[in-house]
């Protein structure tokens, strides 16, 4: 089998459009709900991106490193390149170390590919999914059993749950998410735990794509076992329920499901049956997906950081402007308007990444 999978870049590439399109809204107002986190419980489709480019983290894994010997210093490096691209990400514009938010989506996937590879390089399947069974175990019983220092028994509320307690012990409130006022942080380091085993499910799907088993084997395998953690998923719900901004074990056995799925159908289509025609558009966003997720995040920041007047004398983001300007202007529902204005910052982003494909600019880290 080749090193790179068509259909694996294309999986991501549609993860990455995904996420951008979910972070970039016209209008943060007038958003359609699937397009929006769970408030707390529950799963939107939106939920399900951040955990499918985990998964994709460790199917990728298993292609690059799989019969090399790779030094741990590199692993590291590259972990820490992506921690501190996400850490440059929250200090950007401002730049205030008082009050940065340390964790984020960046720092996460640096952990996340560190301790995974490690761990792919370092032990067998059978160990892998014991790792992953004693991960997602020890998690449970934190969150459902332990009781939580200074506010009593073990709960799943914002704010005083044990990830957002040990977040707080670690960073203080100063240095976590701000949208939850430094209480919590969806992104902490603590629900870092469970979002390990997620990549880990994506090393052991891709493992069984490089297998030597019959390309039907391998296809009914990834349906078998995806559909499987989905109807665990939502069993376990019932007493641990899906949410992602805990990452509960039940999160990461339903969301990592659908991954196995998704993967399953996309290498089906895609490389078995050759569907090829339209796929450059998602592949060159899989190619370049670090590169654009990052400066997708830069440059409303930098819109953000110029005033505009408008005529009755307010003024506004230089972003909001365009917004108003040139699309909401277009349509009487202000959420089509704002769906729109993601769109069309990413069809930008499609036109600029197509020309980099063309040209073979691949900004690797």
């Amino acid at each position: 089998m080749q090193n790179r999978l068509l259909s694996l870049d294309v999986f991501r590439g549609i993860t990455v459009a995904a996420m951008i399109l979910v972070n970039n809204p016209g209008d943060w107002d007038h958003v359609y709900s699937p397009l929006l986190h769970a408030h707390w419980h529950g799963c939107t489709p939106t939920d399900l991106i951040f955990p499918f480019f985990l998964f994709i983290v460790g199917v990728s894994i298993t292609f690059a490193l799989d019969g090399r010997e790779v030094p741990i210093s590199k692993l590291f490096k590259r972990s820490l390149i992506l921690f501190g691209l996400g850490f440059f990400l929250n200090l950007y514009p401002k730049f205030n170390f008082e009050s940065v938010r340390v964790m984020g989506v960046l720092q996460r996937i640096g952990i996340v590919f560190f301790v995974c590879s490690v761990i792919f390089t370092k032990t067998n399947l059978r160990t892998q999914i014991y790792i992953i069974f004693a991960l997602l175990t020890s998690y449970t019983i934190l969150l459902t059993l332990v009781p939580v220092p200074y506010f009593g028994p073990a709960n799943l509320e914002p704010e005083t749950n044990f990830g957002a307690w040990f977040d707080r012990l670690i960073f203080s409130e100063a240095h976590l998410w701000k949208g939850a006022n430094g209480k919590f942080d969806p992104e902490g380091l603590f629900s870092t735990i469970p979002a390990i085993a997620t990549g880990l499910l994506g090393v052991i799907s891709g493992k069984l794509l490089r297998s030597s088993q019959p390309i039907s084997e391998r296809l009914a395998w990834l349906f078998t076992f995806g559909n499987g953690l989905v109807i665990s998923g939502l069993v376990f719900n019932l007493f641990f329920p899906i949410n992602k901004s805990l990452w509960t074990s039940s999160y990461v056995l339903y969301a990592g499901g659908w991954a196995m799925v998704g993967l399953a159908l996309s290498y089906w289509l895609i490389d078995v049956k050759g569907y090829q025609r339209f796929t450059k558009p998602a592949v060159v966003f899989g190619t370049n997906a670090i590169t654009v997720f990052f400066l997708s995040g830069i440059i409303p920041r930098t819109l953000n950081l110029f005033k505009v007047s408008t005529p009755d004398g307010t003024m506004i983001s230089s972003q909001k402007y365009l917004q108003n300007t040139y699309i909401a202007s277009w349509f009487s529902s202000q959420y089509n308007a704002s769906l729109a204005g993601a769109l069309t910052f990413l069809a930008i982003w499609t036109v600029i990444l197509w020309v980099m494909y063309d040209k073979k600019i691949f900004i690797k880290v």
